[in-house]
């Protein structure tokens, strides 16, 4: 089984990124929702290995802004 790593960066601005590997079509968007909650994202932007291969496992990576 593929390792699974999620990534959360917050700068000193407060804005915020998380950053997915390893994880497979709905279960990566899933985890994305989870960690947004009722936040919206600014820009969400999937990695190239998202659109190579829907059956390799997706990468994802969401940035929202801070106050």
């Amino acid at each position: 089984m593929q390792q699974k790593t999620i990534t959360v960066v917050i700068d000193e601005n407060g804005n915020s990124s998380v950053d997915l590997e390893g994880f497979a079509g709905q279960g990566c968007e899933k985890v994305l929702k989870d960690f947004q909650g009722g936040d919206r994202a600014k820009v969400e932007r999937k990695k190239a290995a998202f659109y190579n291969n829907q059956a390799r496992p997706a990468q994802g990576r969401l940035h929202s802004g801070g106050k």
